[in-house]
């Protein structure tokens, strides 16, 4: 499954990631690295527990991401 993650540095220079589709599904780490392994292991037990609980799982997204110059 795939959803989209923000990742942004905030004024200490740590890495914040989140799930938009996954409400407070949050995780950090002082490297972008860091913080994309994080927020994997926070979806997987975000899912997991959505699973435990019958609780319905927000479906994967299909997108591309486009770079143009300018």
């Amino acid at each position: 499954m795939k959803y989209r993650v923000i990742i942004e540095q905030d004024e200490g220079g740590v890495f914040v990631a989140e799930v938009p589709s996954l409400p407070g599904c949050i995780s950090q780490g002082t490297t972008r690295a860091e913080a994309l392994k994080n927020i994997q292991e926070a979806i997987e037990a975000y899912l997991e527990s959505l699973k435990a609980h019958d609780e319905p799982v927000p479906p994967s997204i299909n997108e591309e991401v486009i770079e143009v110059s300018g």
